[in-house]
């Protein structure tokens, strides 16, 4: 990934705010897979939405037990929900639900939480 790349959490910022509308979320910068730092920054925005079932936009998080260690997140392609995600190793794709989930065995999805008002 070069210095200009969106890492898997740019792309979802990017995806949900430019495609969806939704506001745009904060920038964490960069951080090792599953360091102290990715899951100090998982919890805070984890802390800021809820759980939901796959929705377009929504965020998708892989864990690896306690850890989240990826994201991707939720569009539609092809008239069906799919998981559009980054990494190094194959790059940007997308992949059916069922798909993302058969390849990572947990995923929780969150969307923004209603406003309150």
């Amino acid at each position: 990934m070069g210095p200009d790349a969106l890492n898997c959490w740019g792309l979802a910022r990017a995806v949900r705010h430019e495609v969806y509308g939704l506001p745009l979320l904060p920038e964490y910068g960069r951080h090792e897979k599953a360091s102290p730092g990715a899951q100090r920054d998982y919890q805070l925005q984890a802390d800021l939405m809820e759980q939901c079932a796959p929705d377009p936009g929504a965020i998708a998080a892989v864990f690896r037990g306690q850890l989240c260690i990826h994201v991707g997140v939720v569009i539609e392609a092809e008239g069906r929900l799919a998981v559009l995600e980054t990494n190094q190793r194959t790059g940007c794709r997308w992949l059916r639900i069922t798909d993302f989930e058969r390849r990572y065995l947990r995923v929780i999805y969150y969307r923004d939480k209603p406003n309150a008002d």
